[in-house]
């Protein structure tokens, strides 16, 4: 069965292409939705006025009636639709004005007939579609249809195909969410046939890669069903170029001799001071790399104490990586040489490349890459960082605290912003590694290694776009359920959208795909710079949570108001707190306090009250997770709320007992100490602020709901 309709839609996409066109007429679209079970009204295409009455009246009621013209693609904007028809004086009127309308429109559109529809019923007019991504290729999405559309811009993505749950979910992720389960005494939709209607469309696109978009707007929802009163089909005029792939095990062996080398050559290295080639070298050098470190430069004998090559194939027994600290006119020739020498990764510093408008010298090392199985990273980079094997292969500062947290990025500056913020907050990294240009190695790769390395905990990545958002995606879903991923994409334009021809497709911004996608592979997604290197240094503190119950205690009511707000806009939820607990919290508390969540114990309590409240926060099963807002007293001085909640902490996860907590400390310069205090022992903190300690743990929570390590979605 699901042959033979591909087989009718294959034959009919031959023709039209044999026609010469990209449109799909709308007799045309009914025959791909009837292949694919996608539900339409009845209709008939009416050649003249004659079999327009006569087909008119097969259908009880009024008709809606369009122009078919595979000239004409938005039949709207042409004055070729017209709704509500009834009678055979009215639809032999509607008839000529329909065509005359199509003639004043374009002269020369040829002009198949009228089709004629039966007019649905009254319902929630929803909108099913898809587009080809430039990153992620077949995309379905749903939102509001008819005019809210473009009006309101409510609509959600997803890779195709979904299956029937996924499509399920997507009913319940755009805003207006709840107006399809029926508000105000209006029934809601039938869930599972809109769901159906998203399912069929993703299943055609994934089928037939030359389907460019697909429109159906709007879909008429009811209690009783979902039709769509109008399938716009557009096929692509450009042959899809499919990138070259690795499969799992080639890219773990070839990131694994990056990442843990024995023996690195610098193609480039120099003995002149401010020279890229002496400063990689003297990084390699200086950081204490334990492997072998063979210097290439035709000119010298020498370098740092190190015998110099005149080629890398020169170069004594295997080399792992070659990096290039040359210019880009001599990469591709040096390249052919380390491809010789078997290297199975460059490493390629210098820029001039396709950044600079240079793509046929780009294309030229990738070609030569392939040729050799030479995985290339860059060019356009600052090097890398793998602290675990002492390895610093940069022109930029050296880095050495060892550490958990694997740092990615496509820009140098973003690189080095990572690097002094790793210093300043102390974070341990497992590596810092630029990308560049991606000419190959990009974001799929670092992920599928990192997903595996026994060295990192938390990976974040900083990218502009991503080559190959579905090999992204595929990396991401296999690492996710190990360790959270934190991105941070720059660049929120829909500039795409100008050029589409459907719907569907000036509602698939960028931004606005990349936002839905990511979050359904699991990947958290920071709105800044500074945020996304905060919840890759929090992430690996704080424990997985175990359930979404939050308890806010704090020592002033205005931070707890605002603990509050930050607790909501992060998707959070404060706790009901049970009368027994809420007695259990006022024995503690003076009675100006107040109990309830916040646990407002007032500013002016002793160290007792603080310990006292978490100890019971700690202790009761029924509370999830605690955020602490402290504030600045000399009964209570910063340092010693630091140690006391460190302690608590701390005896509480050596009896197995382990929540996550944050805190917010409000007070004159000493909390910052205590911040870092805190920070050091478990307790994620921040001073001067009740927003940031929130947003680290509704990243947890992001993540432990999308390794499925909680209820509900991510």
């Amino acid at each position: 069965m699901a042959e033979d309709r591909m087989l009718r839609v294959r034959a009919l996409l031959d023709a039209v292409r044999s026609d010469g066109r990209t449109a799909l007429t709308a007799p045309e679209g009914k025959v791909v939705a009837d292949a694919y079970g996608i539900a339409v009204p009845g209709e008939e295409l009416a050649r003249d006025v004659e079999e327009a009455v006569a087909y008119a009246a097969r259908f009880a009621g009024p008709v809606v009636m369009k122009i078919v013209s595979p000239d004409i693609l938005h039949k709207t904007d042409a004055g070729g639709v017209i709704v509500g028809v009834e009678g055979a004086s009215d639809v032999r009127a509607a008839f000529h004005r329909i065509v005359e309308n199509a003639r004043a429109y374009d002269a020369g559109a040829r002009v198949e007939g009228v089709q004629i529809q039966e007019l649905l019923p009254k319902g929630q007019e929803v909108i099913v579609g898809a587009v080809t991504d430039p990153t992620f290729g077949k995309v379905v999405a749903f939102g509001l249809g008819g005019v809210l559309v473009e009006v309101l811009g409510d609509v959600t993505f997803r890779l195709a195909p979904v299956d029937a749950d996924e499509a399920l979910s997507m009913l319940d992720s755009i805003r207006a969410a709840e107006i399809l389960r029926g508000v105000r005494g209006q029934a809601g939709v039938d869930r599972w046939a809109v769901a159906e209607q998203i399912r069929r469309v993703s299943q055609l696109v994934a089928d037939f890669p030359e389907i460019a978009e697909v429109d159906l707007n709007p879909v008429i929802a009811t209690a009783e069903g979902a039709i769509a009163a109008d399938i716009r089909v557009i096929l692509s005029d450009t042959p899809v170029t499919a990138r070259r792939r690795y499969t799992r095990a080639e890219i773990l062996t070839s990131m694994r001799r990056l990442m843990e080398p024995r023996s690195v050559a610098v193609i480039g290295a120099s003995n002149e001071q401010g020279k890229i080639g002496n400063s990689v070298m003297r990084n390699l050098v200086d950081g204490g790399f334990a492997g072998d470190i063979h210097p290439v430069n035709h000119r010298a004998d020498d370098i740092l104490g190190r015998k110099a090559y005149k080629s890398v194939t020169d170069v004594p027994g295997e080399v792992d990586v070659a990096v290039f600290a040359i210019p880009a006119k001599f990469v591709a020739s040096a390249l052919e040489e380390v491809g010789r020498k078997g290297i199975p990764n460059a490493v390629l510093i210098p820029s001039g490349f396709a950044e600079t408008g240079e793509h046929a010298l780009q294309e030229e090392i990738v070609a030569i890459g392939e040729r050799y199985g030479v995985r290339l990273l860059g060019p356009n980079i600052y090097g890398y960082y793998s602290t675990w094997q002492d390895l610093c292969a940069t022109f930029c500062t050296p880095y050495d605290v060892k550490g958990g947290v694997a740092l990615t990025s496509q820009s140098g500056g973003i690189g080095m912003a990572v690097l002094g913020f790793a210093r300043t907050t102390k974070t341990g990294v497992s590596a810092i590694v630029g990308l560049g240009n991606k000419s190959d190695l990009d974001e799929d790769d670092l992920l599928t290694w990192f997903g595996e390395d026994p060295h990192t905990d938390c990976i974040a990545m900083h990218l502009e776009d991503l080559k190959d958002g579905r090999a992204f995606v595929e990396a991401a879903r296999a690492t996710v359920p190990k360790k959270p991923i934190v991105v941070l994409k720059a660049g929120r334009t829909a500039a795409g959208a100008k050029a589409a021809g459907s719907h569907t497709g000036a509602l698939a911004g960028d931004d606005a795909v990349y936002d839905d996608i990511l979050r359904q592979a699991g990947v958290i997604r920071a709105p800044g710079l500074k945020d996304m290197l905060e919840y890759a240094r929090g992430l690996p503190v704080l424990p997985t949570p175990r359930g979404d119950n939050i308890v806010i205690i704090t020592g002033a009511g205005g931070s707890g108001v605002l603990l509050s707000d930050a607790v909501t806009d992060n998707g959070l939820t404060l706790m009901e707190i049970p009368p027994d607990l809420d007695t259990a919290f006022r024995a503690f508390i003076p009675p100006f306090g107040a109990a309830g969540n916040p646990v407002d114990i007032t500013g002016g309590e002793p160290p007792s009250t603080y310990e006292a409240t978490i100890r019971l926060g700690l202790e009761d099963p029924r509370i999830h997770a605690l955020v602490l807002g402290y504030w600045h007293t000399i009964v209570t001085p910063p340092m010693v709320f630091a140690e006391l909640t460190a302690r608590v902490v701390g005896e509480f996860r050596e009896r197995g007992v382990e929540k996550p907590v944050v805190a917010s400390l409000a007070g004159d310069v000493e909390v910052e100490e205590a911040c870092r205090y805190l920070y050091e022992r478990g307790v994620v903190a921040y001073p001067y602020t009740t927003e940031q300690p929130v947003a680290v743990l509704g990243a947890k929570y992001r993540w432990a709901r999308a390794a499925g390590l909680l209820g509900g979605g991510s």
